[in-house]
């Protein structure tokens, strides 16, 4: 028995050694496969843009000029942002209407969806914020 042992104990150590490695800490969640380019995605949810997986974390700014009123200043979306391409990840914060170029591709936030209304009284609840990202 305990030559046995002996014989067995390294072949135990390996697999512990490797399956320890196979935990890949900050990964992509593969469970949920990134929706079509093109497709209007909710915070947290990603989506295939060219070669990159791309995934909405946070409206960071929201200060668009409401649908129903005049305005001096335009405002701005701003979207932090994870990128995820093959072999790097980085997360930016994304500005609607403006490409953001990395790792030699250019993506873009092109819509930022619900627009503030003037009155509406409330923020824009995270969770109803729908995004458009495009490769250039």
């Amino acid at each position: 028995m305990i030559k046995l042992l002996r014989t067995l104990a390294p072949f135990a150590l390996t697999a512990t050694a490797v399956a320890g490695c196979a935990v890949i800490p900050d990964a992509p969640n593969s469970a949920s496969a990134p929706v079509p380019q093109g497709s209007a995605v909710a915070i947290g949810q990603a989506v295939q843009v060219g070669a990159v997986v791309v995934t909405p974390q946070e409206v960071v700014e929201d200060s668009r000029c409401p649908m129903n009123a005049r305005c001096v200043w335009a405002g701005r979306l701003v979207v932090r942002t994870r990128i995820d391409g093959a072999g790097w990840r980085e997360t930016a914060d994304l500005t609607l209407g403006e490409d953001f170029g990395t790792h030699g591709i250019v993506i873009a936030l092109t819509s930022g969806n619900p627009s503030p209304m003037a009155g509406a009284g409330n923020e824009t609840a995270k969770e109803d914020y729908r995004f458009t990202y495009e490769a250039h």
